[in-house]
């Protein structure tokens, strides 16, 4: 059987903050895929991906 949830675990569940603080700037780090074009060793372009996380503190470095 599932546990019985009352209304206000929902409410309160509902407007927590998702994820984690930076211990440098105190803001909610958010989650991107940050994708690049990178050259191959053919001359071709491939495309790499990775997940980030973004706060105030290194929001200039990844967004320029």
């Amino acid at each position: 059987m599932a546990k019985q949830q009352a209304f206000a675990e929902k409410v309160k569940k509902g407007t927590e903050e998702k994820g984690s603080r930076c211990p440098k700037c105190n803001t909610i780090r958010v989650p991107i895929l940050y994708v690049q074009s990178v050259r191959s060793a053919h001359q071709s372009y491939r495309f790499s991906s990775q997940r980030v996380q973004v706060c105030k503190c290194n929001e200039k470095e990844i967004y320029a």
